[in-house]
């Protein structure tokens, strides 16, 4: 039924369209306010009814594009084209799902300049499913670059003390490290003559050639994921920003990083992924020892778990560069299921932050006798960022590093060590807040309003549903990852067959 309506198109700009009745909002009295919050909200959960339609129609045995879009706009020079795959898919999915909660999480929290607030958060929404669904590689830039300005403007006005400090931060590290990717744009298009992404991911770039464009398009992809060392805009980001900006960058902008080089440089580029796949793993495994170690130390919990999210990203380097159905899987995954449980910790230190106003660690303790059903959420989440067995995060972890032992044991080895480190400071991070004497000025906090209820509760659920059912997200992606690895495998296959250099450094994963 869905086939004959434009419904990425509709996915796209359906916010915009909340935008424009926003803008029609007069005043600042309670009453428009009210009226805001109204709007935004309704706006962001029938773009997740869109979502849920798309994905009920999307048919999980294709390999190619879905739901293809070619409208005759722009002239014929930039041409709106959209069209989403299985690695693509759980990805739209993710962004309408997290973004009305970003909205509920900012219903109190945001008490000036809501309207501005909330326009910004649905522009964003549309450039978000834009990065997840153009089949254009200048609408791809566009989009993934246009998120950095409302981004900015809600650290910048609505963040914490040092807040002007981590806009600027966020926006440089993030603007410099897409500038290579620019040039690289510019480069395909001088090369091929096309910006078309369906056309381009059939085309045979030479193996010169690979290496520069692998290396402008990893520049922009490593800094937003982050990798490490282009990690230090994270943490302060994550920390000063409002609760519901943390929400949306932990849980969809990191994604963005992933998802690129799922995208674009495994199966454009090959042979320089096999030959950069060593490179990768090393700076992988430092991150997920070095964050996890620097987590255990901090003071802060907002930091805390932006340490940690740091970790779990290396996870999904592994996976991709693991060149293995399992480690594509598992990094598809791990996204997705990063993006609920790191926002549902980002929404629970907001709650208990928002109650003691600091986020000092050794000023929380004692929770569990005011707080119980508080303490029982934040353990669901705390059990998921670990990895525990019957939870989303354990599916995506076991995945990976089941694809990098396959591919490198040594590296599989290193990194399953950052799952009894995040163990460690997981679990340090909730005795501490939940257990032990009450703090002062925590002994009237009141236990989960209805409306923080509803915010943690259908988290809970995915957590625990994606735990149980790893296929509702496993089988979706599996046909377009094993289309990526057939394709880079006999890219690979034929480079050997000439016997260049990139194919000598093949991992045996991809050649065998």
């Amino acid at each position: 039924m869905i086939s004959d309506v434009p419904i990425l198109a509709l996915l796209t700009f359906l916010p915009l369209a909340g935008v424009g009745l926003l803008l029609t909002i007069k005043g600042e009295d309670d009453a428009a306010v009210a009226r805001v919050r109204q709007v935004a909200l309704w706006t962001t959960l029938i773009e997740f009814a869109v979502g849920l339609a798309l994905w009920a129609g999307f048919d999980a045995s294709r390999t190619g594009f879905q739901f293809v879009e070619r409208p005759e706009w722009l002239g014929g020079a930039i041409s709106y084209r959209a069209g989403v795959d299985g690695v693509s898919m759980p990805f739209v999915v993710l962004t309408t799902f997290l973004t009305p909660f970003c909205v509920l999480a900012s219903w109190r929290s945001i008490s000036f300049r809501v309207k501005e607030f909330m326009i910004a958060f649905l522009v964003l929404e549309t450039l978000m499913v834009g990065v997840f669904s153009t089949l254009d590689l200048v609408l791809f830039y566009l989009c993934f670059e246009g998120g950095l300005i409302p981004m900015f403007l809600i650290i910048g006005i609505w963040g914490g003390e040092r807040r002007i400090y981590a806009s600027f931060k966020f926006f440089l590290y993030t603007l410099a490290g897409s500038l290579p990717m620019l040039v690289a744009v510019i480069a395909i298009y001088a090369l091929t003559g096309t910006t078309d992404i369906e056309q381009l991911l059939a085309y045979k770039f030479p193996a010169g050639a690979q290496t520069w464009l692998w290396i402008g398009f990893f520049a922009a992809f490593a800094v937003k994921l982050p990798v490490w060392p282009l990690h230090t805009w994270q943490p302060v980001a994550y920390s000063e920003a409002p609760t519901a900006g943390t929400v949306i960058l932990s849980g969809v902008l990191l994604k963005m990083g992933g998802y690129g080089l799922l995208r674009f440089s495994v199966p454009m580029f090959p042979l320089a992924s096999a030959g950069f796949t060593a490179m990768v793993d090393t700076l992988s495994v430092v991150a997920i020892v070095y964050a996890s170690l620097v987590a255990l130390r901090q003071e802060d919990i907002k930091k805390l778990i932006a340490y940690s999210s740091i970790a779990h990203m290396g996870f999904v380097t592994i996976g991709i560069f693991s060149m293995t159905p399992e480690g594509m899987q598992g990094a598809v995954f791990q996204m997705v299921s990063h993006g609920v449980v790191t926002a549902a910790m980002f929404l629970c230190a907001g709650m208990i932050v928002d109650r003691a106003h600091t986020r000092e660690i050794a000023a929380f303790g004692g929770l569990a006798s005011r707080m119980p059903w508080y303490a029982a959420a934040f353990m669901v989440f705390t059990m998921g960022n670990i990895g525990l067995p019957g939870t989303s995060g354990f599916v995506g972890e076991f995945l990976t590093l089941l694809g990098a032992f396959r591919a490198n044991s040594w590296v599989a080895f290193f990194a399953a060590t950052g799952m009894v480190l995040s163990a460690a400071y997981a679990l340090w991070l909730y005795r501490r807040v939940i257990f032990g004497a009450i703090r002062p000025g925590l002994e009237g906090a009141p236990d989960l309003s209805r409306r923080e209820v509803a915010l943690l509760a259908p988290l809970a659920a995915v957590t625990i549903v994606l735990g149980v059912w790893p296929n509702a997200v496993l089988d979706m992606s599996a046909a377009s990852v094993d289309g990526i690895l057939h394709g880079a495998q006999v890219a690979l296959n034929e480079a050997k067959t000439l016997g260049t250099a990139s194919a000598q450094i093949a991992p045996a994963a991809m050649v065998r």
